[in-house]
């Protein structure tokens, strides 16, 4: 045997040791929790990740509630809540914000006011667009709200004129629908699905507010001023956890601008020293994250309000780390069809907050939020 085949031999026998290796070292998980969620969806080239999330977590709550898979209108309430938008809007002679995002309450509190409907009824674009994009559309609504809150005095003929916008992008709503040979308007339906207002509440944990104690969260999506309440990083993680293994699921408000965060690769993690070679590969050394650290990053905008998804159950990886398994909006991209796994530590420090059911809050939370 030639030096120069010794040597081809001796290298092939490296690379095969490289790649075991890596297999080897590739994130492995185990689910110990997961509750049941409807199809993953593509908001595609609109920022209602807010309503695609909350929508999402109704869905799965309706299958935890015993009624069956629905496939509900996430443009139905996106539509309405631009009507609400815009009345707020020029009511503060355009000093609020007006964008395509929201939070998950404004999903709940159109829900509450508005009604809800299937998919089926109300695509929120023509049959003949393949992809939902609102860019144009905002562009237009925007532009017409701020030229109208220019005049000395406004009528009431822009609410039409608005509509007409909304009509002319979306499609027009019905009073009434029909569904498995039933009549329905939008709001009989929402009371039929048994969807209450007032049995969802959110969650945060943020020091410069008094603990167990609601406040108003200061993020540019807030623009109804809704209420959280505020219980210490902990305890946030803990009624999580409780709500997870009870069999509820979490509609979740987070960071996702941080490195770690890759929905290509279905993870967010918090690593030490972020590698893209090596991070995504195998577990790392991830940050410990305080309340003190956690109240940093917020104060600083290095932890932001970007994007809502939809948590479903935990896991852990190889290391016995624990993750949760979180429903993403953006269409059934990575292995992992759509989902990905988000480290405790990325969620103790990049979410934003939380919205459950008030039944999966343990008599001890519920005693000390006055619920």
């Amino acid at each position: 045997m030639t030096i120069q085949k010794s040597l081809q031999i001796i290298g092939f026998a490296i690379c095969a040791i490289l790649i075991q290796s890596q297999l080897f070292a590739q994130y492995k998980f185990k689910e110990d929790y997961q509750a049941k969620a409807t199809k993953v969806k593509n908001q595609q080239r609109t920022g209602t990740c807010w309503s695609f999330s909350t929508t999402s977590f109704l869905e799965s709550e309706l299958i935890r509630m015993g009624k069956g898979k629905h496939d509900l209108s996430e443009m139905f309430v996106v539509r309405k809540v631009y009507e609400d938008k815009a009345y707020n809007y020029v009511l503060r002679q355009g000093k609020a914000n007006f964008s395509q995002g929201s939070l998950s309450h404004d999903l709940i509190n159109a829900v509450s006011k508005h009604g809800i409907v299937p998919e089926s009824v109300y695509m929120g674009r023509s049959k003949a667009e393949i992809a939902h994009n609102h860019t144009e559309m905002e562009a237009v609504l925007k532009g017409m709200l701020d030229a109208l809150v220019t005049q000395r005095s406004v009528s009431k003929k822009w609410k039409t004129a608005f509509n007409s916008i909304l009509d002319t992008y979306l499609g027009s709503t019905s009073a009434q629908f029909s569904q498995k040979d039933k009549s329905y308007t939008p709001k009989t339906y929402a009371k039929e699905l048994g969807l209450e207002a007032s049995n969802y509440i959110s969650i945060s944990s943020f020091s410069h507010h008094q603990f167990y104690s609601p406040f108003i969260l200061e993020v540019p999506d807030n623009f109804s001023n809704g209420s959280f309440y505020n219980v210490p990083l902990n305890e946030m993680e803990s009624i999580l956890d409780d709500a997870l293994k009870a069999g509820y699921t979490i509609s979740l408000d987070t960071d996702v601008s941080e490195n770690g965060f890759s929905a290509k690769e279905g993870l967010a993690i918090l690593p030490v020293e972020f590698d893209e070679e090596k991070s995504f590969r195998n577990p790392q050394k991830e940050l410990a994250v305080t309340q003190s650290n956690r109240q940093e990053g917020f104060e600083s905008f290095a932890t932001t309000d970007d994007h809502l998804m939809h948590i479903t159950g935990i896991a852990h990886d190889q290391a016995g780390t624990k993750y949760y398994i979180v429903k993403n909006s953006w269409g059934e991209i990575s292995d992992y069809k759509g989902y990905l796994y988000m480290s405790a530590n990325y969620f103790r420090m990049k979410a934003i907050s939380i919205m459950l059911h008030k039944d999966a809050l343990s008599d001890e939370v519920s005693k000390k939020l006055s619920l």
